[in-house]
């Protein structure tokens, strides 16, 4: 993988890991409506990949999936307003970009193809650790919070969430 698309797929990983503003909440109509624009794009998506053909389709589908399976997560996250979803937003994320620039390393062949499909191996682990990481450190200061009076640790949650991107 060449260093443009090294720093594309860090980048993108990085927008991974980073935390989703998606709003306080949404009703269920609206979580209705939303997952029904989610699967009217992810068709139109495929519908556009294949009138292509090739590697390029294949790359094509993995943004379409990826495309989808990252806005399901945050359709999720907003729905249900917990860390949880937040950590698995960041998960879809991560698996996206893996599976895009794994996808495109087929273009490439024997140790560049193999060299491409580590390093984006290595930056999908990174992200997902960093997400377990973020969601560990969460849970121990959340523990930390219930030792404190109410108004105490409400502010401390809020602290925490904010402090791990949580929600």
């Amino acid at each position: 993988m060449n260093k443009p698309n090294l720093n594309a797929l860090s980048a993108a990983i990085a927008l991974a890991i980073s935390a989703s503003a998606m709003g306080a909440g949404i009703s269920e109509a609206q979580y209705k409506s939303a997952g029904q624009s989610i699967a009217a794009r992810h068709t139109n998506d495929q519908a556009i990949c294949e009138s292509m053909a090739g590697n390029s389709k294949d790359v094509c589908q993995a943004e379409a999936n990826g495309r989808e399976s990252v806005a399901k997560a945050e359709l999720e996250s907003s729905y249900s307003e917990s860390g949880k979803s937040l950590h698995e937003v960041r998960l879809a994320k991560a698996n996206a970009a893996y599976a895009i620039a794994n996808e495109k390393c087929d273009d490439a062949a024997g140790n560049i193809q193999d060299v491409c499909r580590k390093e984006a191996q290595s930056v999908e682990v990174a992200a997902k650790a960093d997400a377990e990481k973020r969601a560990a450190a969460y849970a121990v200061a959340r523990e930390k919070c219930d030792a404190l009076g109410e108004k105490a640790q409400a502010t401390c949650i809020q602290e925490a969430r904010f402090r791990y991107e949580q929600s």
